[in-house]
């Protein structure tokens, strides 16, 4: 899954999760990092043992976690991964076809977070938007 890194995330929900977060947002930016790296951990675990029931939770978490940073295609891998396992949990079946999804996971997840604690660094230099000058 390779994506063009101009729409890994939603700009609009970002901005908005920030004025919403305020003080707290550097916070909860930490709080999805923890739990993202957790979460993916589980659910390549959960494919290893072919657990299709382990990796329900993980994928949930990590799908309304992505989203409330606008985060939108790791939102979506995720939330296919959920689907698939809760089918496979349905059918008493094994989840073999999140394979690739799974494989996509962790560098989405990396390339994701990376662009969000990019934007999120205090001591980032912007650039000026709507052709205004730097001072």
């Amino acid at each position: 899954m390779t994506l063009d890194e101009t729409i890994l995330i939603d700009w609009n929900v970002f901005t908005r999760a920030r004025a919403e977060l305020g003080a707290g947002f550097v916070r909860i930016l930490g709080y999805f990092r923890e739990d993202g790296v957790k979460s993916v951990a589980a659910i390549e675990t959960a494919m290893r043992a072919r657990n299709a029931a382990a990796m329900v939770i993980p994928a949930h978490t990590l799908k309304g976690e992505a989203r409330q940073f606008g985060a939108e295609p790791l939102a979506i891998l995720a939330e296919r991964i959920e689907a698939i396992a809760r089918d496979c949990v349905e059918n008493r079946d094994t989840p073999d076809e999140a394979l690739e999804d799974i494989v996509a996971l962790r560098p989405l997840f990396e390339q994701t977070l990376a662009k969000l604690e990019r934007e999120s660094n205090p001591l980032v230099e912007r650039r000026p938007t709507f052709g205004r000058r730097a001072n």
